[in-house]
């Protein structure tokens, strides 16, 4: 297969996904109780900005606050161009001549209620010299609850069970590494998966782990949501909620990989920027 049909297909799926999720997380809107009206998605296109005014790409934001989901954000983009001298030398395949191609879908979910745990999902494929997948899901409940912690590990371990039983440890332990909050010696929630530079030499098999990832997340983590949202909740929760919250805003400024590649690679800020939830505190 052509790298540009490939990249067209990738492309196609991460807008495909993205309808999906947002038409699934709509219904749960529908579904939830509340004063607060339903929330729906408002979208928001934006171009890749470049110094020689060639198309470098865009993408398209989708976010919606409401009366189960306090902020979520449900973005694609599709850029392309040549990376920094610098950054160049950290990109895979980068290093001739810097020409990059990166497609891909970035989910973040703040929830009302305390009781829901917020959820990080992405999935992408980058194209240098090589070309290659990446991306993952992993949960971040305000206490955990070991029924929905086993919930979403399995969800994630079955999409890895039927790609390749080898992913799921290898997968699980990346995402436990990479989620971690050095400077406070704690990891940032109950994990999931995260992998990079997924190449097995079968494009078609690599791309279907991928599209599996993403609907496995959707499936698993809407039956947490609905299974949690109409729970009572006590104000000393959403305090702690708002605490641990913190914990999420110091991870994506500080040690986050994707915010970084946005930001270097010209990205919108408000995208790369939506995963920080819209209140929080430091104690």
């Amino acid at each position: 297969m052509e790298i540009e049909t490939k990249k067209r297909d990738a492309e196609d799926w991460f807008r495909t996904l993205r309808d999906q999720i947002c038409a699934e997380f709509e219904m749960i809107e529908d579904a939830g109780h509340g004063e607060a009206p339903a929330g729906r998605f408002e979208r928001k296109q934006w171009q890749r900005p470049t110094d020689d005014g060639s198309n470098g790409g865009g993408g398209e934001i989708s976010a919606m606050r409401g009366r189960v989901f306090e902020k979520v954000g449900v973005n694609i983009s599709t850029v392309s161009g040549i990376f920094s001298e610098q950054f160049r030398k950290e990109i895979k395949g980068a290093a001739s001549d810097g020409r990059f191609w990166a497609s891909g879908i970035s989910l973040v979910a703040h929830m009302c209620s305390p009781r829901v745990p917020a959820v990080h999902m992405n999935t992408r494929m980058i194209v240098t010299s090589k070309h290659w997948f990446g991306g993952g899901a992993d949960l971040t409940p305000m206490k955990p609850v070991q029924e929905d912690t086993d919930a979403f590990h399995a969800g994630m371990r079955g999409a890895c069970d039927r790609a390749d039983e080898s992913y799921y440890p290898k997968y699980k332990k990346w995402c436990d590494e990479y989620f971690y909050l050095k400077h406070r010696d704690e990891p940032r929630g109950i994990g999931g998966i995260f992998f990079d530079d997924l190449d097995s030499g079968d494009w078609e098999a690599d791309f279907t782990f991928l599209r599996d990832v993403g609907t496995s997340f959707l499936d698993t983590y809407a039956a947490i949501v609905r299974h949690r949202m109409d729970e009572n909740w006590t104000p000393e929760e959403r305090e702690h909620q708002l605490v641990r919250r913190g914990r999420y805003v110091e991870f994506n400024l500080l040690w986050d990989r994707g915010t970084r590649f946005g930001m270097m690679t010209g990205g919108n800020p408000e995208a790369i920027l939506m995963s920080l939830p819209p209140e929080v505190r430091w104690p």
